[in-house]
């Protein structure tokens, strides 16, 4: 639906440049979202693949086997979005006082925002809203180390700011000047939290993330923050029970359309086009993750199986494949710690893992605080 401007320009200066800064009407949209049968059907697929992604408990034995590597690779990903060269290796071996092969400010942003995440959805689950104090908590641990913590963490940004083009008079889009953005904000609150009325929880992440991205309220991490927003919200609203659902795999896949639809909401008021794009993220990502479930579910059970021929180290090897399904690299001295095993017996496990089943590999070279990988589980994890 074509609705115009969706939102009003004011001057502002970004420097010493002059610019025309733009502050968006309050959600919900007006008019009202027209959800023809098309789009409600996306959506009713969308919704299913989401309760099939909540059940997901269903298939591992533990979910937090799966959680810690599924949140990591989302790090990755919305970290990369944002320019980061750290892969999924290198946040864990980080994470295991190895040596990432990338500059150590790209691993610490991605561990950043591994923090933020799990601060946000702990925050959810002891009762606390979706508010600024929440927004700000998150930033602030999203900017903690690297090169965030010289942008900000925590407050809004006071500077004009502008997205694209080398000055912001040739800018592809201009947020609001800082003086607005308290009032922006206060809006999106009203809005996520069911003021005056309740919107369906899928929608909300929808129309959220895209105003939160046009609100732009810090000087950096917004595209980050952005995006954590969503499972955010869908586990707040217990569509999910754990924060399951990361959307920066497709959004950077896509990234030429996420940015066209996303000015679309501003420029013309498209928001169900944004909307069609968005359930259909939601769906594809949602099935992914429960498809790349059933693979390390079966590779689980496959593995568990060969382990039961190698006799009296049997018991003790299949301790130490759980672990590695929870952390998929590690050192032995995290190996000891998660199955109560000693040193010796894990490093005879870890002897005949790697050299006789080759189900690992010893991944930094050296002879102590040596780290190990689970190749075919990364091998699943690191799809796309």
């Amino acid at each position: 639906m074509q609705r115009g401007l969706t939102g009003r320009y004011v001057p502002s200066i970004a420097g010493s440049i002059s610019c025309q800064a733009f502050i968006p009407h309050p959600l919900p949209p007006s008019p009202a979202l027209q959800i023809d049968s098309k789009l409600q059907k996306r959506i009713n697929d969308a919704n299913r693949a989401l309760g099939r992604l909540d059940a997901i408990g269903m298939l591992l034995p533990d979910t937090k086997l799966f959680l810690y590597s599924y949140v990591r690779k989302e790090a990755v990903m919305s970290s990369q979005i944002e320019g980061t060269q750290s892969s999924l290796n290198d946040l864990m071996l980080f994470e295991m006082k190895g040596s990432p092969g990338v500059p150590m400010d790209d691993v610490q942003e991605v561990s950043c925002y591994v923090n933020a995440l799990y601060l946000g959805v702990q925050r959810i689950n002891e009762g606390y809203p979706i508010t600024f104090r929440l927004l700000v908590e998150m930033h602030r641990a999203l900017m903690t180390s690297g090169r965030g913590i010289s942008r900000g963490p925590g407050e809004f940004r006071q500077n004009q700011v502008w997205i694209g083009g080398h000055r912001a008079d040739e800018a592809a889009f201009v947020p609001p000047p800082g003086h607005a953005l308290g009032e922006c904000w206060s809006e999106l609150e009203k809005f996520i939290n069911d003021q005056p009325e309740a919107t369906d929880p899928l929608v909300k992440a929808a129309l959220v993330h895209a105003q939160f991205e046009t609100i732009h309220p810090f000087m950096d991490g917004n595209g980050r923050l952005g995006r954590l927003l969503i499972p955010l919200i869908l586990v707040e609203a217990k569509v999910l029970q754990q924060p399951l659902l990361y959307l920066s795999v497709f959004f950077k896949k896509h990234r030429h359309i996420y940015y066209e639809r996303l000015q679309q909401t501003r420029m013309t008021g498209d928001w169900e086009a944004w909307l069609l794009f968005f359930v259909d993220a939601v769906a594809a990502t949602a099935t992914q993750a429960v498809e790349m479930t059933k693979e390390l579910n079966l590779l689980h059970i496959e593995h568990k199986a060969l382990l039961s021929g190698l006799g009296r180290l049997s018991g003790s090897a299949k301790l130490i494949l759980d672990a590695f399904f929870e952390y998929p690299i590690a050192s032995i001295s995290k190996l000891v710690e998660r199955t109560g095993l000693t040193a010796a017996t894990t490093g005879k496990v870890l002897t005949v893992l790697e050299k006789e089943q080759h189900l690992i590999a010893e991944i930094t070279g050296h002879k102590r605080h040596r780290v190990y990988a689970y190749l075919k589980y990364l091998e699943i994890l690191n799809k796309d």
